[in-house]
């Protein structure tokens, strides 16, 4: 068993500081709106991975090519995260007071749908977390536990760090740092969709 949670305490930790579409919006809409919304964007791994982990697990048993599948996810995807980045790149210059921020962000929902809606979990689970949550069955109930639970503990824990950090630099930024973080988050946004929309055209073979 303890091989299985020092497995999900690396690649937790690892998938929680790699930038991708969920870890720039985490950023972005803590700095955009505070601490909180940040956190929640944060969390949505924890609401959509598992039908996501227990649908992957059952691909692996039936589907051997699904090549196709995460090509269209990819690019519906990309269309989301462009979407985000433009958001970002068209919000206020002036840094917007926590107190009359709308309570209907979103924040949650945006981190659902980038997460449901990006290629990135689906070809982790099928391709590392499947086989290992396959392997960890064969040494006991505890292990896939023990896996799952130090995995997700590390890679939203990270993420929420960012988020309190990102949401305290808020307070102390000026507005030309405000902008200027706005943009490069927004331009990173656009920038992780293209890449995106490449991967779906690869897995489709269009590219």
């Amino acid at each position: 068993m303890t091989e299985f949670l020092i497995l999900g305490l690396v690649l937790g930790l690892a998938a929680g500081v790699t930038p991708g579409p969920l870890l720039t919006l985490v950023l972005a809409q803590a700095l955009r709106h505070g601490t909180a919304a940040g956190v929640r964007v944060a969390l949505a791994p924890l609401i959509t991975d598992l039908p996501l982990v227990l649908a992957t697990w059952l691909l692996l048993r039936q589907w051997a090519d699904s090549a196709t599948l995460l090509g269209a996810l990819s690019l519906v995807g990309s269309l989301l995260v462009f979407g985000f980045g433009v958001q970002t790149l068209r919000a206020p210059s002036r840094l917007p007071d926590p107190e009359a921020v709308p309570v209907t962000t979103h924040s949650l929902r945006k981190g659902l749908l980038a997460n449901v809606l990006s290629p990135h979990p689906y070809l982790f689970w099928l391709g590392v977390g499947g086989p290992i949550l396959t392997r960890a069955a064969d040494s006991g109930a505890l292990a896939p536990a023990a896996f799952l639970l130090s995995f997700y503990g590390f890679l939203v824990g990270t993420k929420v760090v960012l988020a309190v950090l990102m949401g305290r630099a808020r307070g102390r930024l000026g507005q030309r740092a405000y902008r200027t973080v706005l943009g490069v988050l927004g331009l990173a946004l656009c920038a992780l969709a293209l890449g995106l929309a490449r991967d779906g055209l690869q897995l489709l073979g269009w590219w």
